[in-house]
């Protein structure tokens, strides 16, 4: 139970900064969707969001700042075994089953959904 309220505090306040910013601000929703997979890369870079992620799970992890990290530690862990390949291929084969699940589940949904013109 702990942890669920744990995640659902770390992922409400990710979500609040992304409102405050959508209300406080003329950033489009797509440059602060950028603005978080980039801030992610950056914590994970230096090591700041795996605590983040062993504190909040699914609260750090499901957020866009999430995926970012997801980039950072793959480009990491490549580079270490391949080289400077590794900064090519890392962040792909980190993300790639993120990227799947989103193509996919994007696919059912759009054929069962009914969409209408405005």
């Amino acid at each position: 139970m702990v942890s669920f309220i744990k995640a659902f505090i770390v992922g409400g306040f990710i979500c609040l900064i992304g409102q405050i910013l959508i209300d406080k601000t003329k950033l489009t929703s797509g440059r602060i969707l950028v603005l978080y997979v980039c801030v992610g890369c950056i914590l994970g870079g230096i090591g700041l969001y795996q605590p983040l992620e062993e504190f909040a799970g699914a609260g750090a992890t499901i957020p866009l700042s999430g995926f970012g990290f997801r980039l950072a530690e793959g480009v990491m862990k490549e580079v270490d075994s391949s080289g400077i390949l590794g900064i090519f291929t890392g962040g792909l084969k980190a993300g790639a089953g993120g990227i799947t699940a989103a193509v996919v589940f994007a696919f059912l949904v759009a054929l069962l959904a009914k969409p209408k013109e405005k």
